[in-house]
């Protein structure tokens, strides 16, 4: 019986230590989120057009190098 209660009062002191964590938290405001998901979507595009970029020109180089044969 004695292993039951150890485990549930772990589980107890675990879920306290978690709360104490989640208070910690500072959430952004509204302004900071707008930047942040900005900046996000504007990296996520810029590496998008790059890697297509890239793979265009992989692509014709790999075009021109069959085309030799």
């Amino acid at each position: 019986m004695s292993g039951k209660t150890t485990q549930t009062t772990q589980k107890k002191s675990w879920f306290k230590g978690l709360n104490k964590e989640f208070k910690k938290i500072i959430w952004p405001d509204k302004l900071e989120l707008t930047r942040q998901t900005a900046a996000v979507v504007s990296v996520s595009v810029v590496l998008g057009v790059l890697i297509a970029l890239i793979d265009f020109m992989i692509q014709h180089g790999v075009d021109v190098l069959v085309n030799l044969g």
